[in-house]
Protein backbone atom coordinates (compact mmCIF):
# COMPACT_ATOMS: atom_id res chain seq x y z
CA UNK A 1 0.00 0.00 0.00
CA UNK A 2 1.19 3.66 -0.78
CA UNK A 3 2.62 5.43 2.24
CA UNK A 4 0.03 8.35 2.19
CA UNK A 5 -2.51 5.83 2.14
CA UNK A 6 -1.49 3.42 4.80
CA UNK A 7 -1.31 6.51 7.07
CA UNK A 8 -4.47 7.54 5.60
CA UNK A 9 -5.99 4.65 6.91
CA UNK A 10 -4.17 3.88 10.42
CA UNK A 11 -5.86 7.13 11.32
CA UNK A 12 -9.27 6.73 9.41
CA UNK A 13 -10.36 3.25 10.45
CA UNK A 14 -10.57 4.07 13.87
CA UNK A 15 -13.78 7.01 13.95
CA UNK A 16 -15.11 4.41 11.02
CA UNK A 17 -15.09 1.55 13.49
CA UNK A 18 -16.18 4.07 16.23
CA UNK A 19 -19.37 4.60 14.48
CA UNK A 20 -19.58 1.22 13.49
CA UNK A 21 -20.00 0.25 17.62
CA UNK A 22 -22.72 2.70 18.06
CA UNK A 23 -24.84 0.80 15.51
CA UNK A 24 -24.41 -2.62 16.75
CA UNK A 25 -27.11 -4.37 18.49
CA UNK A 26 -25.86 -6.21 21.28
CA UNK A 27 -22.96 -5.76 24.03
CA UNK A 28 -21.20 -9.03 23.52
CA UNK A 29 -21.47 -8.14 19.69
CA UNK A 30 -19.57 -4.59 20.81
CA UNK A 31 -16.83 -5.97 22.83
CA UNK A 32 -15.93 -8.59 20.07
CA UNK A 33 -16.23 -5.86 17.88
CA UNK A 34 -13.23 -3.91 19.71
CA UNK A 35 -11.08 -7.04 19.51
CA UNK A 36 -11.40 -7.68 15.76
CA UNK A 37 -11.10 -3.77 14.88
CA UNK A 38 -8.40 -3.40 16.92
CA UNK A 39 -6.48 -6.31 15.51
CA UNK A 40 -7.11 -4.45 12.16
CA UNK A 41 -6.16 -0.89 12.85
CA UNK A 42 -2.98 -3.30 14.53
CA UNK A 43 -2.00 -4.63 10.91
CA UNK A 44 -2.41 -1.53 9.59
CA UNK A 45 0.01 0.13 11.93
CA UNK A 46 2.35 -3.08 12.19
CA UNK A 47 2.75 -2.45 8.31
CA UNK A 48 3.45 1.10 8.77
CA UNK A 49 6.29 0.14 11.23
CA UNK A 50 7.55 -2.16 9.25
CA UNK A 51 7.98 0.07 5.95
CA UNK A 52 10.04 2.56 7.96
CA UNK A 53 12.65 0.89 9.40
CA UNK A 54 12.51 -1.20 5.79
CA UNK A 55 13.33 2.11 4.18
CA UNK A 56 9.76 2.84 2.43
CA UNK A 57 7.84 5.25 4.47
CA UNK A 58 8.44 8.44 6.08
CA UNK A 59 6.23 11.29 5.79
CA UNK A 60 2.50 11.71 4.28
CA UNK A 61 -0.21 14.41 3.93
CA UNK A 62 2.42 17.08 2.77
CA UNK A 63 4.87 16.06 5.52
CA UNK A 64 2.23 16.67 8.29
CA UNK A 65 2.37 12.62 9.46
CA UNK A 66 5.40 10.99 9.79
CA UNK A 67 6.68 8.07 11.64
CA UNK A 68 10.99 8.56 12.49
CA UNK A 69 12.35 5.97 14.79
CA UNK A 70 11.01 7.12 17.62
CA UNK A 71 7.37 7.20 16.72
CA UNK A 72 7.70 3.37 15.01
CA UNK A 73 8.80 2.48 18.28
CA UNK A 74 5.94 4.22 20.26
CA UNK A 75 3.72 3.05 17.90
CA UNK A 76 4.48 -1.08 17.73
CA UNK A 77 4.24 -0.95 21.29
CA UNK A 78 0.81 0.97 21.01
CA UNK A 79 -0.66 -1.55 19.15
CA UNK A 80 0.50 -4.63 21.06
CA UNK A 81 -0.87 -3.21 24.41
CA UNK A 82 -4.30 -1.62 22.41
CA UNK A 83 -4.51 -5.66 20.97
CA UNK A 84 -3.73 -7.25 23.77
CA UNK A 85 -6.20 -5.37 25.76
CA UNK A 86 -9.14 -5.72 23.48
CA UNK A 87 -8.78 -9.49 23.09
CA UNK A 88 -8.72 -9.54 27.41
CA UNK A 89 -11.64 -7.26 27.57
CA UNK A 90 -13.92 -9.89 25.62
CA UNK A 91 -13.36 -12.25 29.00
CA UNK A 92 -13.38 -9.36 31.46
CA UNK A 93 -16.68 -8.14 30.45
CA UNK A 94 -18.26 -11.51 29.93
CA UNK A 95 -19.85 -11.97 33.04
CA UNK A 96 -21.06 -8.33 33.55
CA UNK A 97 -22.78 -8.72 30.27
CA UNK A 98 -24.34 -12.27 31.71
CA UNK A 99 -25.69 -10.32 34.68
CA UNK A 100 -26.91 -7.27 32.75
CA UNK A 101 -24.61 -5.20 34.66
CA UNK A 102 -23.16 -3.93 31.19
CA UNK A 103 -25.95 -3.23 29.21
CA UNK A 104 -25.68 -2.49 25.34
CA UNK A 105 -25.89 1.50 25.83
CA UNK A 106 -22.77 1.07 28.62
CA UNK A 107 -20.97 -1.36 25.16
CA UNK A 108 -21.98 1.12 22.64
CA UNK A 109 -20.38 4.22 24.43
CA UNK A 110 -17.18 1.85 25.77
CA UNK A 111 -16.31 0.89 22.06
CA UNK A 112 -17.14 4.42 20.51
CA UNK A 113 -14.58 6.00 23.17
CA UNK A 114 -12.41 3.22 23.07
CA UNK A 115 -11.57 3.10 18.96
CA UNK A 116 -11.75 6.98 19.46
CA UNK A 117 -9.08 6.68 22.20
CA UNK A 118 -6.86 4.91 19.73
CA UNK A 119 -7.60 7.00 16.90
CA UNK A 120 -6.12 9.77 19.11
CA UNK A 121 -3.28 8.29 20.31
CA UNK A 122 -2.36 7.52 16.58
CA UNK A 123 -2.99 11.05 15.97
CA UNK A 124 -0.17 12.20 18.39
CA UNK A 125 2.49 10.03 17.63
CA UNK A 126 2.01 10.32 13.50
CA UNK A 127 2.20 13.75 13.57
CA UNK A 128 4.49 16.22 12.39
CA UNK A 129 3.18 19.56 13.42
CA UNK A 130 3.15 20.58 16.89
CA UNK A 131 -0.12 21.58 17.70
CA UNK A 132 -1.43 18.56 15.93
CA UNK A 133 0.10 16.53 18.35
CA UNK A 134 -1.54 18.82 21.16
CA UNK A 135 -4.84 18.30 19.62
CA UNK A 136 -4.08 14.71 19.63
CA UNK A 137 -3.41 14.62 23.24
CA UNK A 138 -6.41 17.15 23.96
CA UNK A 139 -8.44 14.64 22.18
CA UNK A 140 -7.08 11.64 24.63
CA UNK A 141 -7.83 13.81 27.84
CA UNK A 142 -11.98 14.24 26.51
CA UNK A 143 -12.20 10.80 25.35
CA UNK A 144 -10.61 8.32 28.16
CA UNK A 145 -12.20 10.59 30.71
CA UNK A 146 -15.33 9.24 29.84
CA UNK A 147 -14.21 5.45 29.79
CA UNK A 148 -13.25 6.03 33.30
CA UNK A 149 -16.67 5.89 34.45
CA UNK A 150 -18.28 3.82 32.47
CA UNK A 151 -19.88 2.15 35.35
CA UNK A 152 -21.31 5.29 36.96
CA UNK A 153 -20.68 5.36 40.76
CA UNK A 154 -19.53 8.30 42.70
CA UNK A 155 -15.70 6.97 43.32
CA UNK A 156 -15.90 6.83 39.45
CA UNK A 157 -17.46 10.33 38.51
CA UNK A 158 -14.80 12.19 41.16
CA UNK A 159 -12.13 10.31 39.52
CA UNK A 160 -13.13 11.32 36.05
CA UNK A 161 -13.64 15.13 37.13
CA UNK A 162 -10.30 14.84 39.01
CA UNK A 163 -8.61 13.51 35.89
CA UNK A 164 -10.06 15.74 33.34
CA UNK A 165 -9.50 19.01 35.14
CA UNK A 166 -6.41 18.44 36.28
CA UNK A 167 -5.04 16.78 32.48
CA UNK A 168 -7.13 19.69 30.88
CA UNK A 169 -5.12 22.39 32.77
CA UNK A 170 -1.97 20.01 32.00
CA UNK A 171 -2.76 20.37 28.55
CA UNK A 172 -3.01 24.31 28.37
CA UNK A 173 -0.06 24.64 29.99
CA UNK A 174 1.55 22.70 27.20
CA UNK A 175 0.05 24.90 24.52
CA UNK A 176 1.43 27.77 26.15
CA UNK A 177 4.93 26.34 25.78
CA UNK A 178 3.95 25.34 21.80
CA UNK A 179 2.91 29.03 21.51
CA UNK A 180 6.55 29.99 23.04
CA UNK A 181 8.50 27.42 20.97
CA UNK A 182 6.93 28.37 17.81
CA UNK A 183 8.06 32.31 18.81
CA UNK A 184 11.34 31.19 18.93
CA UNK A 185 11.68 30.90 15.73
CA UNK A 186 11.54 34.58 14.61
CA UNK A 187 15.26 34.68 13.38
CA UNK A 188 14.86 31.38 11.17
CA UNK A 189 13.15 32.43 8.34
CA UNK A 190 10.25 30.05 9.09
CA UNK A 191 6.66 30.97 9.05
CA UNK A 192 3.12 29.71 9.69
CA UNK A 193 2.47 26.45 9.73
CA UNK A 194 6.33 25.71 8.71
CA UNK A 195 7.52 26.66 11.95
CA UNK A 196 5.38 24.61 13.83
CA UNK A 197 6.81 21.48 11.85
CA UNK A 198 9.08 19.11 14.60
CA UNK A 199 11.74 18.30 11.12
CA UNK A 200 12.07 22.02 10.45
CA UNK A 201 12.55 22.99 13.84
CA UNK A 202 15.08 20.18 14.11
CA UNK A 203 16.86 21.62 10.87
CA UNK A 204 17.25 24.91 12.71
CA UNK A 205 17.46 24.29 16.06
CA UNK A 206 20.72 26.20 16.23
CA UNK A 207 18.92 29.37 15.57
CA UNK A 208 16.37 29.04 17.48
CA UNK A 209 16.22 31.67 20.59
CA UNK A 210 17.61 30.15 23.32
CA UNK A 211 15.85 31.82 25.74
CA UNK A 212 12.23 31.54 24.61
CA UNK A 213 13.23 27.61 23.81
CA UNK A 214 13.76 27.70 27.71
CA UNK A 215 11.05 28.71 28.89
CA UNK A 216 8.59 26.66 26.54
CA UNK A 217 9.81 23.27 27.38
CA UNK A 218 9.41 23.99 31.25
CA UNK A 219 5.55 24.85 30.14
CA UNK A 220 5.88 21.29 28.08
CA UNK A 221 7.10 19.76 30.97
CA UNK A 222 4.63 20.29 33.46
CA UNK A 223 1.60 20.65 30.84
CA UNK A 224 2.39 16.76 29.36
CA UNK A 225 4.20 15.74 32.33
CA UNK A 226 0.50 16.27 34.10
CA UNK A 227 -0.65 13.67 31.32
CA UNK A 228 2.23 11.63 32.18
CA UNK A 229 1.82 11.25 35.93
CA UNK A 230 5.13 12.46 36.65
CA UNK A 231 5.35 13.70 40.28
CA UNK A 232 4.37 16.36 41.29
CA UNK A 233 1.69 16.68 39.17
CA UNK A 234 0.43 13.24 39.66
CA UNK A 235 -2.71 13.38 42.05
CA UNK A 236 -5.44 12.22 39.41
CA UNK A 237 -3.33 9.40 38.56
CA UNK A 238 -4.08 6.95 41.05
CA UNK A 239 -7.88 7.74 41.47
CA UNK A 240 -8.26 6.93 37.75
CA UNK A 241 -6.06 3.96 37.19
CA UNK A 242 -8.36 2.18 40.35
CA UNK A 243 -12.09 3.09 39.28
CA UNK A 244 -11.69 2.31 35.37
CA UNK A 245 -12.16 -0.81 34.13
CA UNK A 246 -9.03 -3.46 34.20
CA UNK A 247 -8.90 -2.76 30.04
CA UNK A 248 -8.47 1.01 30.59
CA UNK A 249 -6.37 1.04 33.47
CA UNK A 250 -4.52 -1.32 31.18
CA UNK A 251 -4.06 1.20 28.22
CA UNK A 252 -4.15 4.11 30.77
CA UNK A 253 -0.47 2.82 32.69
CA UNK A 254 0.50 0.95 29.60
CA UNK A 255 0.96 3.44 27.06
CA UNK A 256 -1.64 6.60 27.56
CA UNK A 257 1.38 7.96 30.09
CA UNK A 258 3.84 6.86 27.38
CA UNK A 259 1.88 9.10 24.78
CA UNK A 260 2.36 11.63 27.14
CA UNK A 261 5.82 11.46 27.37
CA UNK A 262 6.71 10.93 23.92
CA UNK A 263 5.41 14.30 23.60
CA UNK A 264 8.06 15.90 25.98
CA UNK A 265 10.70 13.57 24.20
CA UNK A 266 10.16 15.34 20.85
CA UNK A 267 11.07 18.67 22.07
CA UNK A 268 14.47 17.23 24.08
CA UNK A 269 16.39 16.80 20.98
CA UNK A 270 15.44 20.82 19.71
CA UNK A 271 16.03 22.41 23.21
CA UNK A 272 19.09 20.24 23.44
CA UNK A 273 20.52 21.80 19.65
CA UNK A 274 19.03 24.99 20.43
CA UNK A 275 21.06 25.43 24.06
CA UNK A 276 24.46 24.16 22.47
CA UNK A 277 23.75 20.80 24.09
CA UNK A 278 24.88 21.76 27.69
CA UNK A 279 21.90 19.28 28.87
CA UNK A 280 19.93 21.65 30.12
CA UNK A 281 16.79 20.38 28.79
CA UNK A 282 18.14 16.01 30.03
CA UNK A 283 18.71 17.80 33.53
CA UNK A 284 15.10 18.48 34.23
CA UNK A 285 14.01 15.27 32.91
CA UNK A 286 16.62 13.51 35.79
CA UNK A 287 15.18 15.74 38.45
CA UNK A 288 11.37 15.38 37.87
CA UNK A 289 12.50 11.29 37.68
CA UNK A 290 14.47 11.35 40.46
CA UNK A 291 11.30 13.13 42.27
CA UNK A 292 8.80 10.59 40.99
CA UNK A 293 10.66 7.78 42.07
CA UNK A 294 10.78 8.84 45.36
CA UNK A 295 7.15 10.30 45.67
CA UNK A 296 5.77 6.92 44.37
CA UNK A 297 8.34 4.94 46.98
CA UNK A 298 6.62 6.73 49.71
CA UNK A 299 2.72 5.90 48.79
CA UNK A 300 3.74 1.84 47.74
CA UNK A 301 4.66 0.87 51.05
CA UNK A 302 1.15 2.73 52.32
CA UNK A 303 -1.23 0.80 50.18
CA UNK A 304 -3.74 -1.41 50.53
CA UNK A 305 -5.76 -1.26 46.98
CA UNK A 306 -3.71 -3.08 44.34
CA UNK A 307 -4.74 -1.30 41.66
CA UNK A 308 -3.67 1.92 43.32
CA UNK A 309 -0.45 0.22 44.26
CA UNK A 310 0.00 -0.37 40.35
CA UNK A 311 -1.03 3.62 39.96
CA UNK A 312 2.00 4.40 41.87
CA UNK A 313 4.44 1.77 40.39
CA UNK A 314 3.46 3.93 36.94
CA UNK A 315 4.70 6.92 38.32
CA UNK A 316 7.96 5.23 39.64
CA UNK A 317 8.49 3.58 36.31
CA UNK A 318 7.67 6.59 34.14
CA UNK A 319 10.44 8.35 36.95
CA UNK A 320 12.47 5.49 35.85
CA UNK A 321 12.49 6.39 31.91
CA UNK A 322 12.15 9.99 32.49
CA UNK A 323 15.78 9.44 34.58
CA UNK A 324 17.03 6.99 31.85
CA UNK A 325 16.63 9.36 28.91
CA UNK A 326 18.01 12.44 30.99
CA UNK A 327 21.19 10.69 31.46
CA UNK A 328 21.42 10.17 28.15
CA UNK A 329 23.99 7.91 26.34
CA UNK A 330 23.25 4.13 27.11
CA UNK A 331 20.62 5.52 29.82
CA UNK A 332 18.16 6.84 26.78
CA UNK A 333 18.45 3.55 25.17
CA UNK A 334 17.81 1.93 28.42
CA UNK A 335 14.82 4.23 29.37
CA UNK A 336 13.67 3.28 26.05
CA UNK A 337 13.81 -0.37 26.35
CA UNK A 338 11.83 0.42 29.80
CA UNK A 339 8.70 1.89 28.18
CA UNK A 340 8.40 -1.69 26.53
CA UNK A 341 9.18 -3.45 29.30
CA UNK A 342 6.64 -1.58 31.76
CA UNK A 343 4.06 -1.60 28.98
CA UNK A 344 4.08 -5.10 28.60
CA UNK A 345 4.37 -5.83 32.73
CA UNK A 346 2.34 -3.17 33.56
CA UNK A 347 -0.51 -4.41 31.14
CA UNK A 348 -0.39 -7.43 32.38
CA UNK A 349 -0.51 -6.67 35.94
CA UNK A 350 -3.54 -4.89 35.43
CA UNK A 351 -5.01 -7.58 33.97
CA UNK A 352 -4.87 -10.10 36.39
CA UNK A 353 -5.96 -7.14 39.57
CA UNK A 354 -9.32 -6.47 37.50
CA UNK A 355 -10.08 -10.35 37.20
CA UNK A 356 -9.02 -11.22 40.55
CA UNK A 357 -10.85 -7.91 41.75
CA UNK A 358 -13.84 -9.77 40.41
CA UNK A 359 -13.34 -12.86 41.89
CA UNK A 360 -12.78 -11.95 45.05
CA UNK A 361 -15.26 -8.35 44.99
CA UNK A 362 -12.58 -6.06 46.09
CA UNK A 363 -9.08 -4.49 45.46
CA UNK A 364 -8.25 -4.31 49.34
CA UNK A 365 -5.10 -6.89 49.30
CA UNK A 366 -5.71 -6.71 53.06
CA UNK A 367 -8.69 -9.61 51.63
CA UNK A 368 -7.44 -10.33 48.40
CA UNK A 369 -4.75 -13.50 50.15
CA UNK A 370 -3.88 -16.88 49.07
CA UNK A 371 -4.72 -16.02 44.71
CA UNK A 372 -2.44 -18.46 43.32
CA UNK A 373 -4.79 -20.91 45.48
CA UNK A 374 -8.04 -18.96 44.20
CA UNK A 375 -6.50 -18.49 40.52
CA UNK A 376 -3.85 -20.23 39.83
CA UNK A 377 -3.62 -18.61 36.00
CA UNK A 378 -4.36 -14.67 37.19
CA UNK A 379 -2.63 -15.45 41.06
CA UNK A 380 0.51 -16.45 39.37
CA UNK A 381 0.26 -13.51 37.15
CA UNK A 382 -0.31 -10.56 39.58
CA UNK A 383 2.29 -12.17 41.70
CA UNK A 384 4.93 -12.55 38.55
CA UNK A 385 4.13 -9.10 37.28
CA UNK A 386 4.28 -7.32 40.54
CA UNK A 387 7.70 -8.82 41.23
CA UNK A 388 9.25 -7.91 37.99
CA UNK A 389 7.86 -4.03 38.75
CA UNK A 390 9.82 -4.32 41.84
CA UNK A 391 12.95 -5.24 39.93
CA UNK A 392 13.50 -8.68 40.64
CA UNK A 393 15.98 -10.92 38.63
CA UNK A 394 16.06 -12.01 35.59
CA UNK A 395 13.26 -10.14 34.64
CA UNK A 396 13.44 -7.37 31.51
CA UNK A 397 12.72 -4.47 34.15
CA UNK A 398 15.78 -5.23 36.12
CA UNK A 399 17.66 -5.34 32.53
CA UNK A 400 16.72 -2.16 31.81
CA UNK A 401 17.15 -0.42 35.48
CA UNK A 402 20.54 -2.44 35.38
CA UNK A 403 21.25 -0.03 32.08
CA UNK A 404 20.02 2.59 33.27
CA UNK A 405 22.35 2.79 36.95
CA UNK A 406 25.06 2.10 34.54
CA UNK A 407 24.29 4.96 32.67
CA UNK A 408 24.31 7.13 35.74
CA UNK A 409 27.94 5.84 36.80
CA UNK A 410 29.02 6.59 33.02
CA UNK A 411 28.02 9.95 32.95
CA UNK A 412 29.35 10.52 36.43
CA UNK A 413 26.43 11.30 37.72
CA UNK A 414 26.68 9.66 41.16
CA UNK A 415 24.29 11.90 43.14
CA UNK A 416 21.45 10.47 40.50
CA UNK A 417 22.85 6.80 40.96
CA UNK A 418 22.26 6.81 45.00
CA UNK A 419 19.08 8.44 44.78
CA UNK A 420 17.69 6.09 42.35
CA UNK A 421 19.12 2.70 44.17
CA UNK A 422 17.62 4.30 47.34
CA UNK A 423 14.27 5.14 46.09
CA UNK A 424 14.30 1.40 43.97
CA UNK A 425 15.06 -0.30 47.42
CA UNK A 426 12.03 1.34 49.28
CA UNK A 427 9.89 0.37 46.76
CA UNK A 428 11.89 -3.46 47.04
CA UNK A 429 10.75 -3.45 50.25
CA UNK A 430 7.71 -1.86 50.18
CA UNK A 431 6.20 -3.60 47.39
CA UNK A 432 7.34 -7.20 48.19
CA UNK A 433 5.49 -6.98 51.91
CA UNK A 434 2.40 -6.72 49.73
CA UNK A 435 3.35 -9.83 47.49
CA UNK A 436 4.01 -12.03 50.35
CA UNK A 437 0.49 -11.24 51.96
CA UNK A 438 -1.38 -11.64 49.02
CA UNK A 439 0.56 -14.84 48.07
CA UNK A 440 0.63 -16.96 51.25
CA UNK A 441 -1.20 -15.45 53.92
CA UNK A 442 -3.96 -17.60 54.50
CA UNK A 443 -7.62 -16.33 53.25
CA UNK A 444 -9.86 -15.30 56.67
CA UNK A 445 -12.55 -17.36 55.89
CA UNK A 446 -12.46 -20.65 53.26
CA UNK A 447 -13.16 -19.92 49.64
CA UNK A 448 -14.31 -21.89 46.91
CA UNK A 449 -11.42 -21.45 44.01
CA UNK A 450 -12.37 -19.62 41.16
CA UNK A 451 -13.57 -20.48 37.78
CA UNK A 452 -11.14 -22.65 35.29
CA UNK A 453 -9.13 -19.97 33.38
CA UNK A 454 -9.44 -20.48 29.47
CA UNK A 455 -6.75 -21.38 27.07
CA UNK A 456 -6.19 -18.12 26.34
CA UNK A 457 -6.40 -16.73 29.44
CA UNK A 458 -2.63 -18.82 30.62
CA UNK A 459 -1.18 -18.56 27.26
CA UNK A 460 -1.87 -14.26 27.37
CA UNK A 461 -0.64 -14.57 31.45
CA UNK A 462 1.88 -17.03 30.56
CA UNK A 463 2.99 -15.80 27.28
CA UNK A 464 3.72 -11.99 28.58
CA UNK A 465 5.53 -13.39 31.70
CA UNK A 466 7.64 -15.32 29.52
CA UNK A 467 8.23 -12.26 26.96
CA UNK A 468 9.58 -9.76 30.28
CA UNK A 469 11.90 -12.92 31.13
CA UNK A 470 13.39 -13.61 27.77
CA UNK A 471 14.13 -10.13 27.04
CA UNK A 472 15.59 -10.04 30.39
CA UNK A 473 18.24 -12.79 29.67
CA UNK A 474 18.48 -12.14 25.86
CA UNK A 475 17.67 -8.74 23.62
CA UNK A 476 17.05 -9.84 19.85
CA UNK A 477 19.53 -8.06 17.66
CA UNK A 478 16.74 -6.56 15.45
CA UNK A 479 15.39 -5.01 19.11
CA UNK A 480 18.12 -3.56 19.50
CA UNK A 481 18.76 -2.06 16.44
CA UNK A 482 15.17 -0.44 16.81
CA UNK A 483 16.63 0.97 20.51
CA UNK A 484 19.47 2.70 18.98
CA UNK A 485 17.73 4.17 16.03
CA UNK A 486 14.84 5.66 18.40
CA UNK A 487 17.60 6.70 20.92
CA UNK A 488 20.03 8.49 18.15
CA UNK A 489 16.71 10.92 17.96
CA UNK A 490 16.44 12.02 21.02
CA UNK A 491 20.71 12.14 21.17
CA UNK A 492 21.33 8.70 23.21
CA UNK A 493 22.22 5.48 22.35
CA UNK A 494 25.29 3.42 21.63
Amino acid sequence: MDGNLLLVAMLSAPAVFAGVCLLLRSARAVIIFCAVGTAIVALLAGTAVWSHFSGRLSFAGDRWFTLDALSAYHVGIMIIIFTMSALYGVGYFREEIERGEFTRKMARRYGALWFGAFGAMLLVLLSNNLVMMWVGIEATTLLTAFLICIHVAPASLEAMWKYLIMCSVGVAVAFMGTLLVAASTANTGLQGTSALMWTNLMDTASKLNPALIKAGFIFIVVGYGTKAGLAPMHNWLPDAHSQAPAPISAVFSGFLLNTALYCILKYLPIVEAATGNTGWGRGILVALGLLSILVAAVFIVAQHDVKRLLAYHSVEHLGIISLGIGLGGIGCLAGLFHILNHSLCKTLSFFCAGRLGQVYRTHDMRQMTSVVKCSPCWGIGLIGSLLALIGVAPFSLFLSEFMILKGAFDGGSFIAAVVFLAGLGIVFVGALKHVMSMAWEPPASPREPAEASSFFEYALVFGTLAVILVLGLWVPQPLMNVLNSAAHVLGGGI
